[in-house]
């Protein structure tokens, strides 16, 4: 898994890279077009825009990554949701499911301060640990550290012989 995300990362870092490349050359014939564009309305979009374009590249990786794990915490309070929630964002040795919980677990926090202090966490260090090792291997260490972790997880639930379902990395 973690050679794939490394590798997927490797890959997506260079169409972003020739994108941009690609982006600033569009940009640069283009300039002229935007005195004729008519100027988009909305004071809240305008508020949006601002705050996003305020925020660091590391800020930016990590809002997706809070958007994903808040989803999935609101996911676990939808009664119907609940079994579908244990089978496959719990991490389980005795599961029949045992590798996508591997990844979906990562995402699954039950306790809603558990959850606050791990984004607050992930906030605080994501733009310098973003400057150094770019938005997309800075996902592919989280998704990895998540799976290996849940990986050890296992082995040590397989060794105590505690079978019992756990939430998170």
């Amino acid at each position: 898994f973690t050679g794939s995300a490394f590798g997927s990362a490797a890959i997506w870092q260079y169409e972003s890279l020739k994108s941009r490349v690609q982006t600033y050359f569009e940009e640069a014939r283009a300039d002229w077009m935007d005195k004729m564009r008519p100027q988009k309305r909305g004071d809240f979009r305008k508020q949006v825009n601002s705050w996003w374009n305020s925020l660091t590249e590391g800020q930016r990786t990590v809002t997706g990554i809070i958007a994903a794990n808040i989803f999935v915490f609101c996911l676990w309070r939808l009664p119907g949701m609940r079994r579908i929630m244990f089978t496959y964002f719990t991490s389980n040795p005795s599961s029949r499911a045992l590798c996508s919980p591997m990844l979906l677990s990562t995402f699954s926090h039950f306790s809603l301060f558990h959850m606050a202090a791990n984004m607050y966490v992930l906030w605080s260090f994501s733009s310098s640990i973003v400057s150094l090792l770019g938005c997309e291997q800075f996902i592919a260490v989280y998704l990895s550290a998540g799976v290996i972790s849940t990986f050890v997880s296992y082995v040590a639930k397989m060794a105590t012989g505690r079978f019992e379902p756990s939430l998170g990395a």
